[in-house]
């Protein structure tokens, strides 16, 4: 006789932030249920995720709708009637998957998606990645049964009873013990015995963060040191026709890095965006960090993110208006700085939360069995 499976969506997406969330606490369900889980993901038409999910093996179903643009947009007069659609094809979701419990992780499909779900009195539950929510979740949180935060202080936002601190699922190769840095940089031939920084500006780069490295390239040569340079698909041609081939001058630039356990291991301090993700991950690999918020995200949420790190002297911020002048010659006082870099090694390695992708599982098992 065979065991009835128990049906679980998934919904949202929109950025890498949101989506590899909700694959790692697909991958956590799939491990404690195994065959007796179907799962069902749902998305936002014309998102990354629509890609992305597949690729891995999932199924997907996509929603038309879409986000507020916050400058003026003619886009912004159909967005009523997109999400009224999405509201009738979340119903019917519901009628034909007949889901036991929803996930949201945030983006586009989420608040259609949970909305019906909670309205079809099917129990719903909330991974918030960011330290300041934004409007989509608080609204939802009335009706979840759990929220997983990663930050602690959100009581002011959702439910205290409702609220567990489990921080946000990160990769598997990031999650258990790095390379050493003499193997890490071997593998991007640089001397071990060099300070190396890493910088990272998201998987589509990021501009301001390219514009604050290239000036100063000469004096990171002339100080000794080193560049793990992550420029993004958008940039590195233009990048390279400029700057050339540095790699025998410990300068690697890459458009984007596909060994990041390599590259965490390789550096000495890291510059970074402000995604709730990095910031996760940063915490796990417990090196110095100087963030650059990005200022072209909801609420501003990279600042505020960053900005609970830094009130724990747990990382250094720079605004993304002052980096191209300001971001290098920080980075170059941290180096010469041991005891600046020890101090920010400990105190962001206490927020780390290693055990959150079975943490979050946990808690959605327990509100199925």
């Amino acid at each position: 006789m065979s065991t009835a499976k128990t049906h679980i969506i998934i919904a949202g997406g929109g950025t890498g932030g949101h989506i590899f969330p909700a694959v790692a606490i697909a991958q956590g369900l799939e491990k404690r249920l195994g065959s007796n889980l179907e799962l069902l993901f749902v998305g936002a038409k014309g998102r990354m995720e629509m890609e992305k999910v597949p690729a891995l093996g999932y199924k997907i179903e996509g929603l038309e709708v879409a986000g507020f643009q916050r400058s003026f947009s003619t886009k912004n007069l159909i967005l009523p009637f997109k999400i009224i659609k999405s509201i009738f094809q979340a119903f019917r979701i519901i009628r034909n998957f007949k889901p036991k419990l929803a996930v949201g992780v945030g983006g586009y499909a989420s608040g259609p998606m949970l909305f019906v779900a909670a309205i079809c009195g099917v129990p719903i539950v909330i991974q918030e990645q960011n330290s300041y929510p934004g409007i989509t979740n608080k609204i939802l949180s009335r009706w979840a049964k759990r929220i997983f935060v990663a930050y602690d202080g959100l009581d002011v936002f959702f439910d205290k009873e409702k609220i567990q601190f489990f921080g946000n699922p990160i990769r598997k190769d990031i999650a258990g013990i790095l390379p050493s840095k003499e193997s890490a940089s071997r593998f991007f031939k640089l001397n071990s015995n060099k300070k190396t920084i890493l910088i990272i500006g998201g998987s589509l780069g990021a501009r301001t963060l390219n514009q604050s490295v290239e000036p100063f390239l000469k004096q990171i040569e002339e100080q000794n040191y080193q560049l793990i340079w992550q420029t993004g698909k958008l940039y590195f041609d233009a990048i390279q026709n400029r700057v050339g081939d540095k790699t025998d001058n410990g300068i690697i630039t890459t458009e984007f890095l596909m060994r990041m356990d390599m590259a965490y291991a390789a550096a000495d301090i890291i510059i970074s965006r402000a995604g709730a993700l990095s910031i996760s991950e940063l915490c796990i690999i417990g090196k110095p960090v100087i963030f650059v918020p990005s200022p072209n995200v909801s609420e501003d949420h990279q600042t505020k993110n960053a900005m609970a790190l830094v009130d724990k002297n747990a990382a250094i911020l720079v605004k993304d208006g002052e980096a191209k002048e300001k971001l290098l010659p920080i980075a170059f006082d941290l180096l010469k700085n041991e005891t600046s870099m020890v101090n920010l090694s400990a105190q962001i390695s206490k927020l780390a939360k290693p055990t959150a992708s079975e943490d979050i599982v946990n808690g959605i098992i327990s509100l199925i069995k």
